[in-house]
């Protein structure tokens, strides 16, 4: 795959970047080797983000000239009190860096990633990481550790919620966007920072979905599923890729030569800064490839990674590894050098308090524009995953009961990563129905956890048997997904599983909203519950913008970037996966009664459930309906250097105006390797009224159609191609074919 990628100098003007390079060099040929390793040091400044490693005194390194950059720094006065120490009593005066983990909003909160990126509309997580952008440099913070680009097969990993899904290539899109929404036209601009692509690489294949566990991968996946999206963020000039915690090819990332110094930089051509993970450079150790920090630290200045976050092996090995001769000192000078040239982007050699602005920073947090964004971007995340008779949207004179815990929660609504979000910033549910629904009563139901007293029960019970209809909000707590956040079981914690059960016995129709992180197993769910809308973690908008979508005054258009399984036993399921050498059939026959020796026993399929997902990849209903007609492509032959055509017609044939999301899908049907089902190649948002018609055309290229061959390179072969169009993965409306010829 070829990968444009542009360095930070490359984004500069020519006089600055000229400006900037000999600055660098300057610096570099002033400093001492314990200065320069110092540089390469980054530590923790205030809470901490991981485990517990060795403790440093912050204000004693910036002043020894000890650190280069400080993460996790407790607020405006303290970055600016040690950016005074590090520019105007250290020796050197190199301003710091300082990073924090910015991941869906500063102070004003947005949806989660997954839930963002659900919206299949990269403008949101652009606008997303915009607004992100501009409160974290108003709170004097120049980089962000986001975004997270790692593809996610497996729900049981909690940090599926951090990243956008199953597919490379919309994974891919809503990276791009992410990274200009942070970085900007400009870096040295007030209002912008410098991003960060993680986890490089292969990071969302841990095994069991356990976090920190370790990750098997053919180099075929590497290329194909995991590695994509860091190439888009790459095109998009991100400044900054993040080691992974996990091994390839059992090698631990941070210390990987073939994936940073080859893969990442020769080939791929990244010529900017890649940064540790925390205490990853350390932990090479638990690997089992370091006996000591100092083989460690040897191992990650050579794999081509620069900066190391806490684990104190370059600040306490490196000047000992290049003075004994084992590690050139023109690598640690190059690890220094991308770490300077990033300050002099970011404007700090000419301006080192450039982010540190009280008066801007209380006029752009949680501004009215800033909350208008969250609520816009929540809106477009929500999913409607089932609506049996129309029950929704709701009619605000209607008696609605409103019950469950999280419906009230304002601290559950920011999601883990939550920054500086506050709860005394949201607006949950319960409020903003409070105030839009006059027949509107509450129980709790359960409690947050989703624990149920008989009381509670009791209380939701007589509630929603006297109302015209019920919205129960159940899911996850906010610490039930993120790092470090695995589940083994994925159904509706506590016991709200059975407080639903007890409210549909009421014979009231009910709606259940979901609060959560990742897709869960609501095979029951579905089965019993006429309307279900998943609402992801949306931030401090939560209130308005799920009471927008419930009341009819949005309607929904999210779709799935992840499949939601039917029960564990299915994982991993996505929709993108290879064909068997003995493919399922549909059947409905009872397979454990199968006699002995019955030919179509022995296919690729279980004996207890179907092999199809709950919800596929791709799905979400709206309020209207959608018809395709008259799909067609340009050629039914292209060569390597054409452009093909998809044109499909889009219709809304329902009585209110909505989004339909239109997915186009590629297959490979006979290739030197095996290739996928589907694949996911273009989408796009459109908007029509009632009764409107468009007609959408996707482009595709040789590129589109490449894959990692079995002569180990990407490339196009030639042969027949399949075009499948539809709402969703498991929704295809059309298939057309053409063939590729040399």
């Amino acid at each position: 795959m070829d990968t444009q990628t542009q360095s930070l100098l490359a984004q500069c003007s020519s006089e600055r970047r000229a400006a900037i390079e000999q600055r660098v060099e300057t610096l570099l040929s002033e400093l001492t080797l314990e200065q320069k390793v110092g540089q390469l040091n980054q530590l923790n400044a205030d809470f901490a983000t991981g485990t517990a490693v060795g403790d440093m005194d912050v204000e004693q390194g910036v002043l020894d000239g000890d650190i280069g950059s400080v993460l996790n720094v407790g607020g405006l006065d303290e970055a600016r009190r040690l950016q005074e120490l590090a520019v105007e009593e250290s020796d050197h005066g190199i301003p710091l860096v300082v990073a924090f983990d910015v991941i869906h909003g500063q102070r004003t909160i947005f949806p989660i990633p997954l839930g963002e990126a659900a919206s299949w509309n990269p403008e949101m997580a652009e606008l997303s990481a915009r607004v992100a952008a501009t409160e974290a440099a108003a709170s004097g913070i120049h980089w962000t550790f986001a975004p997270s680009v790692d593809v996610g097969r497996d729900p049981r990993w909690g940090r599926v919620m951090e990243a956008a899904g199953e597919d490379p290539y919309l994974s891919g899109e809503v990276s791009k966007a992410r990274v200009r929404g942070f970085q900007g036209d400009d870096l040295a601009a007030d209002d912008t920072v410098l991003a960060c692509a993680k986890h490089y690489v292969g990071y969302g294949a841990a095994e069991a979905g356990r976090e920190y566990n370790t990750v098997d991968l053919s180099e075929t996946a590497l290329r194909e599923v995991h590695l994509p999206p860091f190439e888009a963020s790459l095109e998009a000039g991100v400044g900054s890729v993040m080691n992974a915690f996990n091994v390839y090819d059992r090698i631990p990332a941070s210390g990987n030569e073939a994936l940073v110094d080859e893969l990442l930089r020769d080939e791929l051509g990244f010529e900017d800064l890649v940064v540790s993970d925390w205490n990853s450079f350390g932990e090479l150790m638990q690997h089992g490839v370091a006996g000591d920090l100092r083989e460690a630290a040897r191992a990650c200045i050579e794999a081509g990674s620069d900066v190391d976050m806490v684990s104190g092996a370059y600040a306490t090995e490196l000047v000992g590894l290049v003075e004994d001769g084992v590690v050139d000192e023109k690598l640690v000078d190059q690890a220094v050098r991308r770490l300077l040239v990033v300050k002099g982007v970011l404007g700090l050699f000419e301006d080192p308090y450039r982010y540190f602005d009280e008066d801007r920073k209380s006029k752009r947090l949680l501004s009215d524009d800033h909350r208008e964004a969250a609520r816009e971007v929540a809106r477009e995340s929500q999913v409607l995953l089932k609506n049996e008779d129309n029950l929704l949207p709701l009619d605000e004179t209607e008696e609605i009961a409103l019950v469950g815990g999280l419906a009230d929660s304002a601290t559950d609504m920011l999601g883990a990563w939550r920054a500086e979000g506050r709860p005394e910033d949201v607006t949950t549910l319960k409020t903003t129905l409070d105030e839009r629904v006059g027949g509107l009563t509450y129980a709790e139901g359960c409690d947050r956890d989703g624990s149920v007293t008989d009381d509670q029960l009791a209380a939701a019970v007589d509630a929603v048997a006297d109302a015209d209809v019920a919205v129960v909000a159940v899911g996850e707590r906010y610490s039930q997904s993120g790092e470090a956040a695995s589940r083994a079981h994925l159904d509706l914690p506590g016991d709200q599983r059975a407080l639903l059960d007890a409210l549909v016995e009421t014979e009231t129709p009910v709606v259940a909203v979901l609060f959560n992180g990742r897709p869960l197993a609501i095979d029951w769910e579905t089965e019993h519950v006429p309307a279900i809308l998943e609402a992801w973690l949306p931030g401090v908008e939560a209130g308005p913008a799920v009471a927008d979508v419930l009341l009819g005054d949005h309607n929904p258009s999210g779709r799935l970037p992840m499949t939601f399984p039917v029960t564990e036993g299915q994982i991993p399921v996505y929709y993108n996966r290879l064909q068997t050498g003995r493919p399922p059939e549909e059947t409905d026959v009872d397979l454990t009664e199968f006699p002995q020796g019955q030919a179509d026993k022995y296919l690729s399929r279980y004996l207890d459930i179907p092999n199809e997902p709950l919800y596929a990849f791709g799905h979400g209903e709206s309020y209207t309906e959608f018809a395709y007609t008259d799909v067609s492509l340009d050629a039914m032959t292209v060569t390597a250097d054409e452009t093909l055509t998809v044109d499909v017609t889009v219709e809304n044939t329902g009585d209110r105006a909505g989004t339909e999301v239109v997915q186009v899908y590629l297959r490979d049907p006979v290739a030197s390797r095996a290739r996928p089902v589907q694949e996911l190649v273009r989408f796009e948002n459109v908007n029509l009224d009632a009764g409107e018609s468009a007609t959408v055309s996707f482009e595709l290229t040789t590129s589109d159609l490449s894959f990692w061959t079995a002569a180990e390179e990407y490339a196009a072969e030639p042969g027949e191609f399949e075009i499948q169009v539809g709402h969703a993965a498991d929704d295809i409306i059309a298939v057309e074919t053409f063939e590729l010829v040399e």
